[in-house]
């Protein structure tokens, strides 16, 4: 019953990670430009090859056994062909693919079908040379992948030249566009298999520098936390065992080190809290860094005018989080193609504006700021810092633009203050 349990624990936790793993090949396959269908649609096309045996099929007769030979040839081919190229090149099941003896093998098998097939009926066969080097290109490293598709684009020659023992004039122009048709196809692919081991190397890489980058604000926590509330603590430890000393000797000095242990604790809660807010807290300059990083990977012109100079701590932070929501907005619910990121000071009052075009006709301001679940969050914010913030749709260039727009004061009173650093 122990090892059920044990195997059915593990069973669970595969399929609780097979939503997290489909995901993460879902962002590299979308941010490689080429989606599933569209692959398979093309790796499909390529099949072509098979119409030339299937002609010279129907052209000659032939008996029935032969037919059934091969007509299971053919689609043992095709069979073949797509099991080796299903698999999309920015996928993780295609490095795995790549490096497994099966696909190699199968490779062979195929090859040495072709070859047999074009030996015992004709150069009509040679066409399936196109689907060999597509599947050349796709599988195999780079080296050998390049070694093979110029192989595969000289097989064609040489065998008609040592089968058939030379090549008629007329049929020389149709040889050559065959040749540049296998290697270019050939080619191609290589292309496409690198794109994809770029895109998954990348990916890798940003998830590696995301992993880092958690790890090193961990460190950099417990070393603040440690610095902040480790002399003080030792500091509370030896003035408790004091006063606890001091209870029947001296209580008018045991009830001042109490008094002592009470101030230094609620500084050192002041510490503990302001220590936390700074990881908890965005800040513009971040928060900006972030919007430019991400209205590039979803292709949206922007343009960012900013104010110079330092901003106080609590206006900066209210600030970051108007563009975390912002930006976050256009790119999830609008169908934006450029982005204005404005900041402005005057008559006391600092501005944050972000208008983007992702507006259609028919939407109004309700739906639009419906769409954003953080703005009432971020209204919350702005109302503690006595600010006003506006979210509506409204006409720029003849063009329906959504504008979200914060007004600040500079000097913002001091229990607002506490209250958003709670």
């Amino acid at each position: 019953m122990h090892i059920s349990q044990h195997v059915e624990t593990a069973r669970q936790a595969r399929k609780a990670a097979r939503p997290v793993v489909f995901a993460l090949s879902e962002n590299v396959i979308a941010s490689s430009g080429v989606t599933f269908h569209l692959w398979r649609l093309y790796q499909h096309a390529w099949l072509v090859c098979l119409l030339f045996p299937l002609a010279q099929l129907v052209r000659e007769p032939i008996s029935l056994g032969a037919l059934l030979l091969r007509g299971l040839s053919l689609i043992g081919f095709a069979v073949g062909y797509t099991w080796l190229m299903w698999p999309h090149p920015a996928s993780p099941q295609t490095r795995a693919r790549t490096h497994s003896w099966l696909s190699f093998l199968l490779f062979g098998v195929l090859f040495a079908l072709v070859l047999a097939l074009c030996l015992l009926y004709g150069s009509s066969w040679l066409w399936l040379c196109i689907g060999m080097s597509a599947i050349a290109g796709a599988l195999f490293p780079l080296r050998s992948a390049f070694v093979a598709v110029v192989c595969l684009t000289l097989f064609p020659l040489f065998f008609l030249l040592l089968v058939h023992g030379g090549i008629a004039g007329g049929d020389l122009w149709w040889l050559i566009a065959f040749l540049l048709l296998v290697r270019g196809v050939g080619l191609d692919m290589i292309g496409i298999a690198r794109m994809g081991s770029a895109i998954r190397e990348l990916h890798s890489t940003r998830r590696e520098l995301a992993r880092m980058k958690v790890e090193e604000e961990r460190l950099r926590l417990a070393r603040d936390l440690h610095d902040v509330l480790g002399q003080t603590l030792s500091m509370i430890t030896l003035k408790s065992e004091l006063a606890r000393s001091l209870i029947t000797e001296d209580p008018t000095r045991c009830a001042r080190e109490l008094a002592e242990i009470e101030q230094v604790s609620r500084q050192m809660l002041r510490e503990a809290r302001k220590t936390i807010a700074s990881y908890r807290q965005p800040t513009l300059a971040n928060e900006l860094d972030g919007a430019r990083q991400l209205l590039e990977a979803a292709g949206i012109a922007y343009a960012i005018e900013h104010l110079s100079g330092e901003l106080p701590p609590t206006l900066d932070v209210v600030l970051g989080w108007t563009v975390r929501e912002g930006v976050t907005n256009v790119v999830r619910h609008s169908h934006a193609r450029h982005c204005l990121l404005r900041f402005t000071q005057q008559q006391g009052m600092i501005g944050g504006e972000i208008l983007n075009d992702g507006v259609r006709a028919s939407e109004t301001s309700e739906k639009c700021a419906r769409a954003g679940t953080g703005l009432p969050g971020l209204q919350e914010r702005v109302s503690t810092l006595g600010g006003t913030m506006e979210a509506k749709v409204l006409t720029v260039s003849g063009k329906p633009h959504f504008r979200l727009c914060v007004d600040l004061p500079m000097q913002v009173q001091a229990g607002a203050t506490s209250r958003q650093e709670k």
